[in-house]
């Protein structure tokens, strides 16, 4: 038998071993087997178009210095996790996105789920109330209580949330435009309850600035919207609120409106980036910011969505550091809620959502998500019924507690495959990130078009290969069955809408109509003036003003997006 050093001969180093293995193995296991025909001859690559290569060996993470780019949970760069225990610690919460036709239809369907292990509350408010309008407005006829719960006043959050102590259950709502109005409604309601303000458990998405290129319910232009998102992040941490998550730094509505996962992480930072900037302009510390929660999404790529999240939370770090000067590892560990890429359920063969849910549940584990939520097999079609809904928290609470996921943090790094992922999606996003800095940050490239125009040309090239049959979708484009809706839907009573408008005018004959427009009046002033607008939106939301003449408040100021 030939000596250790005598193998070794041929290579130089260890790196040089493992090519000179590789080329080994091409040219007399892999060659023979190239002549792959059929469908599987397709090329291969990740969701994004990233090519993925048949095998991966050491040699493609030798670019990589443990300390300085992995390191260890809870320890900078945090691309392994925001915290040194992880699951060990606290396992993943399960949270509840849900809105139902009526505020008491909602709040029914929030104890059940509460009942049924769920421990966060997230609203999904209808269109209306997503762009400032109250269910009596010209503008809502049709669409109220279509996608979610109406929410006009005071009134109806405090009937969502009947019987459910705000101290004790993290509950929020999916606001953006709005998300100062939104936010002050649920803070006075937990006054209502008695809770003091600093025991509120309470988030808002609050990023508006993927609205104007990714959702479509911005109100005010991009710097009137800037301005508002950060007024939320300002109050909560001059209030000391250490409670309530004042932002969600979101890439889940740029990768539903058709982005890749590229696109994901490279525009929520841009975005991020500009609100950081916002608040320390407004002389606050940047170790004074509330700490950090994103929301990204959970695609079917599961390597590629994994390393997805693991590339971000290396890349705030480093840009909140390097840029910032943050210290405070509060401010530079990225925390994760991780929603449902609901774009990829279909109408066609809905049962088959449930395998789609599952992969999306073992994504938010093995990338380290500490809030989840998987969309309902339902969701293609309706409002998801009470039975989908309860099978989508079980397949999350059978993934949290039966698959052995939660004993270690960070199972897949060391991956190969993982980690050249990683570093490669991390390259990518930062060239995009760098354009949109060049061109004087997100603000500047909204209004030049830059991120819809990426997003439109990505969208195509993903429904191309859709449509030509390169990417499988199951039951849509191949395995496809004739069938009928075989699962029961929610159909909304169209005489809801009647009701809710009653309610909403009935509220404003019987308030305190001085009180109202004192509220106004202080709201007009304080964007007038350029001040925080939360204080006077909390007056005046408590007086029960209306979602929608509080925005209009706003409108007066700001204008509306054109």
């Amino acid at each position: 038998m030939p000596k250790r050093d005598e193998i070794k001969k041929p290579c130089d180093s260890e790196d040089a071993a493992i090519r000179c293995a590789q080329e080994t193995w091409q040219k007399e296991c892999l060659e023979p087997e190239l002549s792959v025909t059929g469908e599987w001859a397709n090329r291969f690559e990740t969701y994004s178009g990233i090519p993925v290569q048949r095998v991966y060996t050491p040699s493609d993470t030798d670019n990589l210095q443990y300390t300085q780019d992995l390191g260890f949970p809870g320890q900078f760069p945090f691309a392994r996790g925001d915290n040194a225990t992880m699951y060990r610690g606290a396992p993943p919460r399960i949270y509840a996105y849900s809105g139902c036709p009526t505020a008491e239809q909602t709040n029914a369907r929030y104890k059940h789920l509460l009942a049924q292990g769920a421990k966060e509350l997230i609203i999904a408010p209808d269109l209306p109330t997503q762009i400032g309008y109250d269910s009596d407005h010209p503008m809502a006829k049709g669409e109220v209580s279509k996608i979610g719960c109406p929410i006009n006043s005071l009134a109806d959050v405090e009937v969502i949330f009947e019987g459910i102590p705000l101290d004790k259950v993290f509950v929020g709502a999916q606001a953006n435009a709005n998300s100062v109005v939104m936010l002050a409604m649920i803070l006075a309601a937990g006054e209502k309850q008695g809770v003091p303000l600093e025991q509120m458990k309470v988030l808002v998405q609050n990023d508006v600035l993927k609205e104007y290129f990714a959702r479509g319910t911005q109100i005010f232009p991009p710097k009137a919207g800037l301005k508002l998102s950060v007024d939320c992040l300002e109050f909560a941490a001059k209030r000391h609120l250490k409670f309530m998550v004042p932002i969600l730094y979101c890439g889940y509505h740029i990768r539903e409106a058709g982005g890749s996962a590229v696109h994901e992480i490279a525009f929520t930072l841009s975005n991020a980036a500009a609100y950081v900037q916002e608040f320390v302009n407004r002389g606050l510390s940047v170790d004074e910011l509330p700490p950090p929660r994103s929301l990204f999404v959970a695609g079917l790529d599961l390597f590629e969505e994994v390393a997805k999240l693991r590339a971000f939370r290396r890349m705030w770090a480093r840009m909140l550091k390097e840029r910032f000067g943050a210290t405070n590892p509060r401010v530079l560990a990225m925390t994760h809620t991780c929603g449902s890429q609901a774009s990829l359920f279909t109408a066609q063969q809905p049962r088959n959502n449930l395998v789609r849910g599952t992969i999306q549940a073992l994504v938010q584990v093995l990338s380290g998500a500490k809030a989840t939520y998987i969309a309902t097999m339902d969701e293609a079609l309706s409002i998801p019924t009470e039975e989908s809904a309860t099978l989508a928290l079980r397949t999350m609470q059978v993934v949290h507690n039966e698959c052995g996921l939660l004993g270690t943090a960070d199972p897949m790094g060391g991956s190969y495959y993982l980690e050249s992922l990683t570093s490669e999606l991390e390259q990518r996003a930062m060239k995009l990130f760098d354009e949109i800095e060049a061109m004087g940050g997100a603000v500047a490239a909204i209004e030049q078009g830059y991120q819809i125009g990426q997003i439109a040309k990505e969208a195509y090239r993903q429904s191309t290969l859709v449509g030509s049959g390169e990417r499988t979708v199951v039951g849509v484009n191949k395995f496809q069955m004739n069938e009928t809706i075989p699962i029961e839907v929610t159909r909304v009573d169209r005489r809801e809408e009647a009701r809710q408008v009653e309610k909403v005018r009935c509220l404003r004959a019987k308030r305190n109509g001085a009180a109202v427009e004192k509220g106004l009046e202080q709201v007009r002033r304080a964007a007038r003036t350029g001040t925080n607008v939360m204080e006077p939106v909390l007056q005046a939301v408590g007086a029960y003003a209306t979602m929608g003449e509080v925005c209009d408040a706003l409108r007066e100021v700001y204008g509306e997006y054109r």
